[in-house]
């Protein structure tokens, strides 16, 4: 199995506030990892560095074997797909402007090329395809998010960054990406990395769950390795939850 992301020993700090104190992880093409610990704890933040938009104070990160400090950030960040709690859509761009986004930085699109994308991506969220003329101001909460979704997999990534991107949705709607997102995932053997405050939803998803606690990677393991032997007290009561 192949090394997808290589993370070395990696600290990060936002001034004097250090985020991420010394971790290290590896994660294999088409593993579903799912992150989960308590808000402060540098999920986020580890998630950005996979990104490229935080950089690490100490240690190194490597994005299918290239180290992210020598190889061109935007062009690394266009073969990963980025969905993040509140969508962040682009409010002058239609749905459709949105979806096709990152393709079209790479090759113009025909309008028919377009309209099919977009069809497919919105069809994969469980929107309708009426909604691609209309601008995110004219959204719902729980359709911005589901466009956000779309928008990151619709370059086709072979990796995908999710930070609690199932958060501004319903409980029936948020069931049915589950489902949506893993059939995709064993489909394609795209790798994940799944950022949520529901261990319920990291049991669900998770093939690799990581526990962060503080700045570090407190313990990992699957679902049955984790409720078998709990680290200590902190994960017995998060497992729990």
């Amino acid at each position: 199995m192949s090394k997808v992301i290589e993370i070395r020993n990696v600290t990060a700090a936002y001034g004097e506030n250090e985020v991420l104190r010394q971790v290290s992880m590896t994660v294999n093409q088409g593993e579903f990892i799912v992150i989960i610990g308590p808000s402060g704890c540098g999920k986020t933040t580890l998630l950005k560095m996979i990104n490229g938009l935080v950089a690490p104070a100490e240690g190194e990160v490597l994005v299918h074997g290239e180290l992210l400090t020598e190889c061109n950030p935007v062009a690394m960040r266009r073969r990963i797909g980025y969905a993040v709690q509140g969508a962040r859509l682009f409010p002058h761009l239609t749905v459709e402007d949105n979806i096709c986004y990152v393709p079209g930085l790479t090759r113009k699109l025909a309008k028919e090329e377009k309209h099919i994308l977009t069809g497919k991506m919105l069809n994969m969220v469980q929107l309708p395809v009426e909604l691609a003329g209309r601008f995110p101001r004219q959204l719902s909460g729980g359709q911005k998010q589901r466009v956000g979704i779309a928008r990151a997999m619709a370059a086709e990534p072979d990796i995908l960054l999710m930070d609690e991107p199932f958060g501004a949705v319903d409980e029936i709607t948020r069931k049915g990406l589950q489902e949506e997102l893993l059939s995709l995932q064993k489909r394609m053997g795209i790798t994940i990395i799944f950022i949520t405050h529901d261990i319920g939803e990291a049991f669900k998803l998770g093939s690799r769950i990581l526990i962060m606690k503080d700045g570090g990677i407190l313990q990992e393991g699957t679902k049955e390795e984790l409720l078998k032997n709990p680290k200590d007290a902190f994960v017995r009561q998060l497992l729990l939850r």
